[in-house]
């Protein structure tokens, strides 16, 4: 299984990945008819196929038909889970629609439904076992060159190295300049100059180039570019610190000229019809079995303490446009000025009831109202008051890129011990650098990652007062 022969049939294994997951469920639907004993009318052929097709519709709309030679096992199971999901959804609004749910068996959907996405997710892990196996093994692989040498290069050589699963092969780094002008570190050389690349590029030795060269050297990235461009090679850049701050950047167009539009969100089209499905699902679900304890929350501020029970603060939402917040009282105060006074340990405007609310996030229950309004999400940044955005924007780099995307009730940053008092920069900075490490990596999967985690180590910390 050579380099040319992957190279040449990618599009015909990806045919055969999505015959494969349409006959799966065809042939399941049949079994478990045929297990049954159940006469496989035209009624049932029709199912499979509004199944079949709905699942891979959903499956190219989730990229699960990407390469996955860099993602990782969870998020491929999560996505063909989640593609099967959608697709019996729209089977059993089909069924619902056409009044025909009574001519199916219900024990035969249910094993459909159950045993479907079991072979879906079993042949795919199957699949990516093997070819970890031979690309561990110096098969299926892609022979990269590296052109820089320089620190970027050498973290790129030790992923490949702790990583040769992945199935890239080092075939050298290659650099313009002087050795002696070089810090070569112990375990790595210099294979030659550009042209060298350029010559084993042709004879077909390196299957993609990765330039590590740093932004200011935008002379010498066009010439190699323009030399790069006379070949077959993928090329691909590898962002140094400075672009690593870009925040889900794309391309756009103004008339025939192309700009990339480098402080961008990620919420756009398809994805952002996602996200706020899965923030009503979410919210939904929630709040109808927080109902209860919510309304005694309520009652026991209403007890306890003079004032309202819901407050009301102003907080940046997405693209920086004002929003109201909800929470639910836990001061003898409600600031929402020009200048809010962090809460600190001992702070004595905090309740009793309010301490322990705070401590727990219980609080922040009725930002679940703010969910279904479209203001918030279930997850993303954390809101700050409006106060401590005017404060922190002027002294945390690309602070306000946090509000590319609606503030959420529970974020990455949460998750990773960056939540209550900030009182110092050192600590916003953290909080924002996983604000924007998330808006980078959005991906549904990763919102699940945080749901989760938030239950076991978000609610709580040791810097909430």
């Amino acid at each position: 299984m050579g380099n040319g022969f992957v190279r040449n049939n990618v599009n015909q294994f990806a045919i055969v990945y999505r015959f494969i997951d349409f006959l799966i469920i065809q042939v399941t639907l049949l079994a478990v008819g045929a297990a049954y004993s159940v006469d496989m009318s035209v009624h049932y052929h029709l199912l499979g196929l509004i199944g079949s097709t709905t699942y891979l519709l959903s499956a190219e709309l989730f990229w699960l038909y990407r390469s996955w030679r860099s993602g990782t096992t969870k998020e491929l199971i999560f996505y063909t889970a989640l593609s099967w999901f959608v697709s019996f959804v729209v089977v059993l609004i089909y069924l619902f629609l056409t009044k025909t749910s009574e001519d199916y068996s219900r024990v035969v959907l249910s094993a459909w439904v159950t045993i479907a996405p079991l072979f879906l997710c079993t042949w795919r892990l199957g699949m990516r076992a093997f070819l970890y196996n031979i690309r561990s093994k110096g098969f299926n692989s892609r022979s990269v060159g590296i052109i820089g040498m320089n620190e970027n290069a050498v973290e790129l050589v030790k992923e490949l190295r702790l990583n040769p699963h992945i199935g890239f092969r080092i075939g050298g780094v290659f650099d313009d300049r002087d050795v002696n002008r070089l810090t070569i570190p112990e375990g790595f050389t210099v294979q030659g100059n550009l042209q060298d690349a350029i010559a084993q590029v042709r004879a077909g030795k390196l299957d993609q180039i990765f330039i590590t060269l740093p932004m200011t050297a935008n002379r010498r990235i066009e010439q190699i570019l323009h030399e790069l461009g006379d070949t077959n090679a993928e090329v691909h850049f590898v962002p140094n610190f400075f672009m690593y701050n870009m925040v889900h950047s794309r391309l756009c167009n103004i008339g025939n000229m192309q700009t990339i539009s480098v402080f961008d969100t990620p919420m756009r089209g398809a994805m952002m019809a996602i996200k706020r499905a899965e923030d009503i699902l979410l919210a939904s679900a929630i709040l109808t079995v927080i109902a209860i304890p919510m309304l005694f929350i309520a009652i026991a501020i209403k007890l306890t303490s003079k004032g309202p029970v819901i407050f009301k603060q102003n907080r940046y939402g997405v693209d920086g446009k004002k929003i109201k917040v909800w929470k639910f009282r836990s001061m003898t105060v409600t600031e929402d000025g020009d200048n809010v006074t962090q809460a600190t340990k001992g702070d004595t405007r905090v309740t009793k009831l309010g301490a322990f609310l705070r401590r727990t996030s219980l609080d922040e229950l009725p930002q679940f109202f703010n969910v279904l309004q479209g203001t918030m999400s279930v997850v993303g940044p954390r809101p700050h008051a409006v106060a401590h955005n005017e404060m922190y924007r002027k002294t945390v780099k690309y602070y306000m890129l946090r509000h590319r995307i609606k503030p959420g009730i529970t974020g990455w940053a949460q998750v990773n011990g960056w939540r209550g008092e900030t009182d110092t920069v050192e600590k916003m900075q953290m909080r924002v650098q996983y604000d924007l490490e998330y808006i980078r990596n959005w991906s549904l999967w990763l919102d699940v990652k945080i749901v989760i985690f938030t239950f076991f180590k978000g609610f709580v910390g040791k810097n909430v007062y």
